[in-house]
Formats: structure tokens, C-alpha cells, sequence
């Protein structure tokens, strides 16, 4: 992920191959974060882990910041729209963590498939994009790829579906995602990409230090376990630093449906790091909507531009 910077060498495959790469490498972090989220979100407060996240991501991605672009405060208009952008990431991520502590880390996987269908409404309407026809049709084979995958193609599972509360605060911080890739090719004005990131994060701190502060006093700091504190590094670093610059970076350049239409796959990533941590393999039965889910999204991708 490191070499996706804006004075990286070339290299030998074509730009836009790189940023595709970028953006799915970005949505396998992504997929991490779900089974991490569910192991730690009982170990503090959601509006703390997030904070802390954030707080950590921001001093990390500092230095470097600093030493490429030396130390340059926006004005506030432009710290209005990095606030704006980092509002809705706030929205996402404490959702996210609220969530979980009500539904599964697959049922999130679930209706974060409706990420591209909704990020596609707003960017509509914010962006005055319309997906050609091929890619309005990968965007609901997706998601009904991506929901056969959750539910191992039992649909009597499907029509038993119960949402709860868990789900339903995390389909509103799914909203909130779509609303954050849309205001990223909205509100980009040329600044480097790194620049936005950082700021990104230092605009989310803040959000996040006003709602947290009343919770901070009362957390016994030396009781939390130290899987919790990794989890916290792991996400900060690796799902919040990166995923951020990386999702951004590709945004302004091949535009939200495009990028989002990579979270089709995040139910098939959730399922294969089970299998990877020794669940075994999915049923044969969920073997169709992993087709579907890769289909819609390499249909996305070789869709002509939104008009």
C-alpha cells in the first residue's frame, strides 16, 4: 500500500491497474476489520475504540505528512469540508462497533453489500453520475450475490430474516459510508491526497473527543486487556491509516461506485478469513453468490464511466 503515493514511481502496469489493486487490496483490510471489530468491541466503549482509532491513525500518518509536505494548516473552509468528510466516517465506524454488539460480524458483512446501490443514489445526486445499464444490473446482481453468500443460499434463512437492532444501526452507518465516498470526489480540491487523509483524521479526532470525553474518566485504562489495545493498533494502522488514503486516493481517480462496488466481495472476504483461522470451508450452496458477487463487481469495473 505504501507504493500508492502521488510522486510513486510507475510502474509496469497500466495506472488505472494499479488503482484498481489499491482499492481491492483496501477492501480485503477492510474485511479484517469486522471479525477484529466483534473480538474487541466489549472491551471499551464504541465512541472510545473509535476515537482511540482514529487518535492513533492521525499521530502515525503526522511525520509523514510533515516531512513530505511540511506543515501546512488549511483554512476553514477547507477544514469545514474535511470535516464534513470525517462526520460521516465517525458515523460509520461508531456504528459499526455499536452494532456489534447486537448482530454478528457476518450480518454486517450483509448489509454492507447495500454500500455500492446506496453510494450510486448519491452519487446521482451529489455528482450528477448515472450508471450505464450494464452496471445498474452488476449493482443489484451484487448485492443479491453478496446476501446469498451471508445466508449459504438457504432462503428460508433469507425470508426469516428478523432485522434487529444491531442491523439496524449498522445499515444507517452503511449510509453514512456511502454519503463518505461520495463527498470524497465531491469535496477534493487537488490537494495532495495524503494532505486530505491526515486532516481526515485530525477533523474525525475532534468529532469523536466531543463525544467522548464524558466516558474517558470513567474507564479503567490499566483493566483493559491487551487484546483490546492490539486490536485497537491493528485497526488503526492497518484499517483506518491505509484504507483511508488508499479508498480516497482511488475515489478522485475512478470515482465512489466504482471503489464501492469492491464491498460486494467483503461476505466472501469475511467467509475465506474464517476458513483461514480454521472454520472450514463455506457450504457448496453459497458457491453461486461468490459467482455473482465477483461478476457484478468486474462488471462494475469494465462498465463505461458514469455520465
Amino acid at each position: 500500500m505504501s507504493a500508492v503515493t502521488e510522486s510513486a514511481p510507475a510502474l509496469a502496469v497500466p495506472p488505472q491497474m494499479r488503482i484498481h489493486m489499491a482499492a481491492l487490496g483496501a477492501t480485503v483490510l477492510v474485511a479484517t476489520s469486522f471479525p477484529v471489530g466483534a473480538a474487541i468491541t466489549n472491551g471499551l466503549d464504541s465512541v472510545v475504540l473509535t476515537l482511540l482509532r482514529f487518535a492513533l491513525a492521525a499521530l502515525l500518518f503526522a511525520p509523514i505528512v510533515y516531512l513530505r509536505y511540511g506543515l501546512v494548516v488549511p483554512s476553514v473552509r477547507d477544514l469545514a469540508r474535511y470535516g464534513a468528510i470525517s462526520a460521516c466516517l465517525v458515523g460509520f465506524f461508531w456504528g459499526m462497533f455499536s452494532a456489534l454488539r447486537y448482530t454478528s460480524a457476518l450480518n454486517t458483512a450483509a448489509i454492507f453489500a447495500l454500500t455500492p446501490v446506496i453510494t450510486a443514489g448519491f452519487a446521482a445526486v451529489l455528482l450528477r453520475q448515472r450508471p450505464s445499464p450494464a452496471a445498474r444490473l452488476a449493482l443489484v446482481l451484487g448485492f443479491v450475490g453478496a446476501t446469498w453468500v451471508v445466508f449459504r443460499g438457504d432462503a428460508a434463512a433469507l425470508a426469516a430474516l428478523d432485522l434487529g437492532k444491531g442491523d439496524l444501526i449498522f445499515l444507517g452507518a452503511t449510509i453514512m459510508m456511502a454519503l463518505y465516498s461520495t463527498l470524497v470526489k465531491r469535496l477534493h480540491r487537488g490537494e495532495p491526497m495524503a494532505q486530505m487523509t491526515f486532516w481526515t483524521l485530525v477533523t474525525g479526532t475532534f468529532w469523536l473527543s466531543l463525544l467522548a470525553a464524558p466516558k474517558l474518566a470513567e474507564i479503567a485504562w490499566a483493566e483493559v486487556s491487551l487484546s483490546v489495545y492490539g486490536g485497537i493498533v491493528y485497526l488503526a494502522v492497518f484499517t483506518t491509516l491505509v484504507t483511508f488514503f488508499v479508498y480516497q486516493w482511488s475515489m478522485a481517480h475512478i470515482g465512489p461506485t466504482r471503489v464501492m462496488a469492491y464491498t460486494y466481495l467483503n461476505p466472501l472476504l469475511v467467509l475465506a478469513i474464517g476458513f483461514a483461522l480454521g472454520e472450514g470451508l463455506p457450504p457448496s450452496a453459497t458457491y453461486p453468490g461468490m459467482v455473482l458477487a465477483v461478476a457484478a463487481t468486474v462488471i462494475v469495473q469494465r462498465a463505461p464511466a458514469s455520465r
